[in-house]
């Protein structure tokens, strides 16, 4: 056997994601590249650690063994590279984060100081719908996770972020009848939802069967971009999260709809596993989290308080 930890962290990628392409961009790497360190590394094992039917890749019974075996060594491997570079006095490891997709406004403020102070710090975000966040949470995959509502069913801690208000939007040239309520003035006017799962949907969903709106036609939509710019188009009306509404507000393509009840108040909170085994990495987050959110806020979010 003569395996590199390079093939060893290629075979890990290629067995979690079931594709080459998906580890191939997760790499960094061309898809030529992965596939000769797969082959490189199936070479010095008699026994097949993937096979192909049709068109989709899986893992061989012996290949997840192998793979369970290359993530242990990887992460021996890091203790190491952090015991080094912690005598050195440099902190240095990987940090996970997991984050609903209209986080993406919120969590890179709350990143980039501590990712420029500690340039031996690795970070892993994945950007995705709220019950892949939670599902990732659970299997102890992440050191945190980014959610605007609690999950429940799960022993947790949770640090609150910033204030996440939700708005009803239309877009800027929608006249209402004044004659009537809003509720009544939107029944002919389609709703335009995040996919099943995603927090925004549940509240906006919660919202509307409380106030007791009719809506007579719904768009879906998978992203709260999809939907925003459905809503400067005029397709629709949307109860959305201010945070991602900054420019489009400021330039006037979209208004807010004063409605009852609304905003919808809750918050950005970054949760964790209550029994996690933190890294010093982890640990580090928490603490710079901690000191420096207050001034995250004022800097970056304080035009939140205008609305």
């Amino acid at each position: 056997m003569n395996y590199t930890l390079h093939q060893l962290k290629v075979f890990l990628k290629v067995a979690k994601t079931k594709s080459i392409t998906k580890a191939a961009v997760e790499l960094y790497l061309s898809q030529p590249a992965v596939s000769i360190q797969l082959k490189n590394f199936q070479d010095q094992f008699e026994i097949p650690l993937t096979e192909v039917i049709g068109r989709q890749l899986y893992i061989t019974d012996f290949g997840k063994e192998i793979a369970f075996a290359a993530e242990q060594i990887l992460n021996e491997v890091d203790k190491i590279n952090f015991k080094t570079s912690a005598y050195k006095g440099i902190l240095s490891g990987v940090l996970k984060l997991s984050v609903v997709s209209t986080g993406k406004y919120v969590m890179p403020y709350y990143l980039s100081e501590f990712m420029n102070s500690s340039p031996g710090i690795e970070l892993e975000m994945d950007v995705t719908n709220r019950s892949k966040v939670i599902t990732s949470l659970r299997n102890n995959e992440i050191d945190f996770a980014l959610v605007s509502s609690i999950p429940e069913g799960i022993n947790i801690n949770s640090e609150p972020l910033l204030l996440n208000k939700l708005y009803l939007v239309a877009n800027k040239n929608l006249e209402l009848d004044q004659n009537l309520s809003i509720k009544k003035s939107l029944i002919n006017i389609p709703h335009i939802y995040r996919e099943e799962g995603s927090a925004t949907r549940n509240y906006m969903e919660d919202y509307l069967k409380k106030k007791g709106y009719l809506v007579k036609s719904k768009i879906q939509l998978t992203s709260n971009e999809a939907i925003k710019q459905a809503v400067i188009a005029g397709l629709g009306v949307s109860i959305m999260p201010l945070i991602g509404l900054k420019n489009e507000l400021e330039n006037g393509d979209v208004k807010i709809i004063t409605a009852e009840g609304l905003p919808m108040i809750s918050n950005w909170n970054l949760i964790w596993l209550n029994e996690k085994k933190m890294s010093p990495v982890a640990s580090a987050y928490l603490d710079y989290i901690k000191i420096k959110k207050t001034v995250i806020n004022e800097k970056q979010f304080s035009w939140i308080n205008n609305y």
